[in-house]
């Protein structure tokens, strides 16, 4: 077994600005550690797991390079990270390293994209495709959206007896089924043969245009347009539904939305990394990760979920709710941080309030998803959660509320729904 886990790169994650220039989006801390990791963790977890491949065009980068010995060290299983030339889609790039996933005769392999949050119910899903279909069929993982949210996701149409999918439509423009992609899926080597002949078939079209066309490469290849469409109904493609949580990372918002999901699921699975109250340490409400390194005053009232990172000061009589806080960052005496994102080595002044807006889905639906919310709304700003790019000097005594504000500023007074240049 093997696992790939799309990781992308630089020119994606603009929705993640201004948080993706200073650390690629896949290392960036969600629940205290880099969103990747989580994926990681749960390849390894698999019995029989020989290999995890990272991919993406990212440049060989110092911190990716320093993830992945430590992820090495930790998990005791060879990580190797595959570098694309250029953006391949999600089917090219494996398609351009087959052999690389191939290597040391695996029978199937995992692909994951890193920009999604879940429970990960790998081994499930190994269990469903042994019981269902041969041992050449593939298999997504779905789970169910509501009717109007399903449209921004690839939907299945499965057969409610086999789970067989029979129908694939990439983000429909109307209602087509409420069982959604997660972007997580179970293939063996079969799937290269039906990879190859969409690049077969690219190819002789690009023959064609090439007179109209000429900067379109046969190797951009998507596995949900062009690969899971042609498959579907030809009974080697299967949808196992899972129950658990799953979000998608596009937006700063929704890393602190998944970093709520991560954070919940550690009472069961790394409960050592969820801080508890103790005499003499600050009052944790809920789930609240703190990490080692950080010094925290005994009167400030931390989460429900909040996470702190690295060498994090927090001051007296802080308050601190809904939020992720990056290594470095210092809260003077009496901030009060709500729904935001505050930036690597970024000062907050004391007194200041520092909040935004959720955007999390509808707690009484239990289908509902993060929307993928657009920057402005009728020419004014969407609100939304407040995020503190890296080095940013907050005065004492200001409010700043529903803004993001581009890394090292040093603001003087209070805003309001705005970008701060």
């Amino acid at each position: 077994l093997k696992a790939v886990i799309l990781i992308g790169g630089p020119q994606k994650g603009t929705r993640f600005r201004p948080l993706s220039f200073e650390v690629p989006k896949p290392l960036f801390p969600v629940a205290g550690v880099p969103m990747v990791q989580h994926h990681i963790e749960a390849c390894a977890k698999v019995p029989g797991m020989k290999e995890i491949l990272l991919m993406g065009f990212y440049q060989p980068h110092e911190a990716l390079g320093r993830f992945l010995v430590s992820a090495q060290q930790e998990f005791k299983i060879p990580i190797r990270y595959l570098q694309e030339y250029a953006a391949l889609g999600t089917g090219g790039g494996i398609y351009h390293f087959r052999d690389q996933i191939l290597s040391g005769g695996a029978e199937a392999f995992f692909v994951l994209n890193a920009d999604v949050c879940s429970e990960f119910p790998l081994q499930e899903m190994l269990e469903f495709r042994q019981r269902h279909g041969d041992a050449h069929s593939f298999v997504i993982l779905g789970t169910t959206a509501n009717r109007t949210q399903a449209l921004n996701y690839g939907c299945i149409v499965a057969n409610t007896d086999t789970q067989e999918v029979q129908h694939y439509v990439e983000k429909p423009s109307t209602f087509v089924s409420e069982i959604i992609n997660c972007g997580i899926y179970l293939f063996t080597p079969a799937i290269f043969q039906h990879i190859g002949e969409v690049f077969q078939r690219n190819q002789r079209e690009l023959v064609l245009e090439e007179s109209s066309n000429g900067w379109q490469r046969a190797e951009v290849i998507r596995l949900e347009q062009d690969v899971f469409t042609a498959l579907a109904g030809s009974g080697k493609l299967y949808v196992y539904k899972t129950d658990g949580f799953w979000s998608q990372i596009k937006s700063a918002g929704s890393a602190i939305y998944a970093s709520r999901l991560y954070l919940n699921q550690y009472s069961k699975s790394h409960p050592e990394r969820l801080a508890q109250n103790k005499p003499g340490g600050p009052v944790i409400r809920g789930n609240v990760y703190i990490h080692p390194t950080a010094s925290i005053d005994s009167t400030a009232v931390l989460g429900p979920n909040v996470s702190i990172g690295e060498g994090v000061t927090v001051g007296a009589g802080v308050r601190v709710r809904e939020s992720i806080v990056l290594h470095g960052a210092s809260l003077h005496d009496h901030t009060c941080v709500l729904n935001t994102i505050v930036g690597w080595d970024s000062t907050i002044g004391r007194w200041a309030r520092v909040e935004g807006t959720p955007s999390d889905p509808n707690p009484n639906d239990p289908y509902a998803k993060i929307d993928s919310e657009t920057l402005f709304r009728d020419g004014r700003l969407t609100p939304s959660i407040t995020i503190l790019g890296c080095s940013v000097t907050i005065p004492a005594e200001v409010v700043i509320l529903n803004s993001i504000v581009l890394p090292h500023k040093e603001l003087s007074r209070s805003y309001k729904n705005q970008i701060i240049l």
